[in-house]
This record gives structure tokens, sequence and C-alpha cells, in this order.
């Protein structure tokens, strides 16, 4: 299955799971025989699976891998939809107000909601309606993280399945160590403790090729210890999340000489990295991220500190939600062409290993690590709400046997 190059992630992912249904169908029909299905659990972009699992009294839940803060938008925008005002004109709103008196401007809505007459935006929407067909939804959070906009969802009540927060949940890595793993805990081993700076913007997104190099700069110029995991650049930010094409080696792309002025400070990777890893080690001392939920989770699980530099997608609105509402992270801020300049990074390395606001960021996280880990106790709420979930899985099995 191809698709044009500038299709939304959201358009192809949906197009994607609605060619699947059959396929499903005729597996869910297969298993329903044989042993029976106690639910079905989707994901945020696979709810068209609703209407088939309901041909066999299936219970469907939908398991929402990003923020709380996202869901309560979600639901927002079905409400905002016939409101002029939502991304009128092909214009994202000026703002809107979130819970716990955050705004969030235009420019920091997720991308596929910045104009109502793009294809993102319409399978956005028949996304979010299709939600509150679920019998109930998963997701990966914790009310003491995002306790405002939980106490929101809250509010609908009447409009939404059951809310199961389960998280943090995060990858706890491979028990089998490659060849990139051993030497990046190796090199961090060798650093002195909360020295490093993890720089990681995910799986897929990308840099241009001028952010590429005055990263690179700033990194050199703030003389403090990194550990870059580096992707070649891209002209798209979401380049990488939808295309398969190999580039040019991104060690290629760096300034002339930056591996040599650098090996006694920094290390560069261009392949997979244990993340979970890197960020629990003791060197590590602050992670450069594009607000992906799950890095963002896994920093909190590990207590790290952030520099938040988003890119695309809804990674906007979390870089909001970190830098204003938990006040965890510093934001990055782009000049008149949209680039972060090397001074700048510079100086935000610099406060976040050194400063006097990195050390308040770090407090402010060893309390949310106590609380991940109180919640996925054994009497943590995460894991009472996940226990809930499965026993009215049970129960709704045991009364369709009778």
């Amino acid at each position: 299955m191809t698709f044009r190059e500038n299709i939304s992630v959201e358009t192809r992912m949906s197009i994607t799971m609605i060619r699947s249904l059959p396929a499903l169908r005729d597996k869910l029909n297969e298993l329903n025989k044989s042993n029976g299905i106690l639910a079905l659990v989707v994901d945020l972009f696979c709810p068209f699976a609703i209407d088939v699992a309901r041909e066999f009294s299936i219970p469907v839940y939908v398991f929402y891998i990003v923020s709380a803060m996202d869901l309560l938008l979600a639901l927002n925008l079905l409400e905002a939809d016939d409101e002029p005002s939502w991304s009128e004109n092909g214009h994202e709103p000026e703002q809107i107000e979130l819970p716990g008196s955050l705004v969030l401007q235009g420019a920091d809505i997720p991308d596929s909601l910045q104009d109502r007459n793009s294809d993102g935006y319409k399978w956005s929407i028949e996304l979010c309606k299709k939600y509150k067909f679920a019998d109930g939804i998963i997701i990966n959070s914790f009310p003491e993280f995002e306790l405002d906009a939980f106490n929101a969802l809250d509010q609908y009540e009447s409009s939404k399945p059951p809310i199961y927060p389960v998280g943090p949940l995060i990858q706890s890595g491979s028990d089998t160590e490659s060849d990139s793993e051993s030497k990046c805990l190796k090199w961090l081993n060798d650093q002195p403790p909360r020295s490093v700076l993890y720089v990681c913007f995910g799986s897929g997104a990308t840099l241009s090729e001028e952010q590429f190099n005055e990263l690179a700069f700033g990194l050199e110029i703030s003389q403090q210890r990194f550990l870059w995991v580096v992707r070649s650049p891209q002209k798209n930010a979401a380049a990488a999340y939808c295309s398969n094409q190999r580039s040019k080696s991104p060690y290629d792309c760096l300034p002339t000489g930056f591996l040599e002025r650098t090996k006694d400070k920094g290390l560069v990777v261009d392949s997979w990295t244990p993340q979970v890893k890197i960020l629990s080690h003791g060197s590590t001392g602050g992670f450069v991220t594009q607000c992906g939920w799950n890095a963002i989770l896994e920093s909190v699980v590990n207590g790290v500190p952030a520099i938040a530099w988003p890119l695309c997608f809804e990674h906007k609105m979390n870089a909001v939600f970190l830098t204003q509402g938990l006040k965890t992270a510093i934001r990055v801020k782009e000049n008149e062409n949209g680039v972060v300049e090397r001074g700048h990074i510079s100086n935000l390395v610099k406060e976040l290993i050194e400063g006097e606001q990195g050390k308040q960021l770090q407090e402010r996280m060893r309390d949310l690590k106590n609380d991940a880990a109180k919640a996925l106790s054994p009497d943590g709420d995460s894991t009472k709400s996940l226990y809930e979930v499965v026993q009215k899985w049970i129960s709704t099995r045991d009364t369709s046997s009778m």
C-alpha cells in the first residue's frame, strides 16, 4: 500500500486500519469459535474495529497510548467542531484553555487539528467519534501526574466510556545486549554522576540540515558531556515516520571536525540505543526530547529533567504541559526563521546540567518519580485500575456463558 508523500500520519494510519478490518473479522471469528475472547483492546488509531467486535459480542477497549490531556482535547474537539472559531478558513484557533490554567497557543495545537479542511483533521474527528462507543478507555498515565486533566475528564462522565489509568507503562529493555547498547553503557560508566545530557528525538522525528548543525555546535560550545543519537537531516520533521527510504549517513552531515573536537566530552551514535537504560543510568543528568509521550513517561519513571524540543504531532502540546504545568522541563525557543540557535542551545544545556533551574527541575522530577512508583506498586492506583478492568472482562465472560 502506497500513499502520497504529503498524506498525514492520521490519514495513513486510519486508512490502513480500515483496510485491515476484513482480516480482523476473520481472525476474531476463528478465535471466538475455538477459545472465546474476553475482550479486544485496540489502540487509538483503530477504533474502527469496535463495530467488527460488536458482531461477535466482544467487549472493546481503546488503549490510549498518549496523555489524558490529549484525550480531553479529543472530547473537546467533538464539541468544538461545529464552532466556526475552531480552525476557521484553514487557520488554527488562537488559543485553547486547558485544565490547570494552561493555555495552548494555536501553533502548539497538534498538527492534524491545525486546519479543519485537511484530511488529517477529518480523520481525527472520525477517530474521536468512535472512542465514545468503546466499553472503556485504558490510558497510559496516572492521576497524580495529570490531576487536572483527569478531574476535567470526570465532567464527561455521561458522554464517555469508563477510563482506566494504568500508567506509567514503559519498556523494560531487552535482556540481551547489542553492540550499540554495550558501547553506550560502557561510555556512561566512565562519566561523573548526573553529568551527561542524553539527546534523542525518538524513532522518527528529524531536524533540518541547518538545525542539525546548530545543535551540533550548541552541544560543542556548552562544554557539557552528551550522548547524541543522530538521524540524517530531513526537510520534514516527521519524515522518518512516513518513509523507510535510506538517506546518507548522519556522520557525513556533522560539522567538519566535530567528532574529533568533542571526543573527550561526547558520544555520537546512529543506531538504536537502550533509552530506558540510559535514562536510568546514574551518569545521565538531562534529556533533550521531542516530547513524545513514551519518552516523557520514561523520563518521569527515571527522574530525569528535560529540555523540551517538540517537532510534530501532539508533542508541542506535551511541551506546554511539561514546562508550564509540571515545571519539569525547559523549552527551546526558535528564532524568526524557526531555528533554535547554537548559543541558545548551549545556554539551555549548561542551565539544565549545572544551573539552579536545573536543580529545581531535578527536585520536581524526583517527586514525580516517587509518584510513578507509588502508582505502579501492588496497592497503587494504576495497579488497582488494571485489576478492575480485567475483573470486568472476566465478569462479562461469566455472565455471557450462563
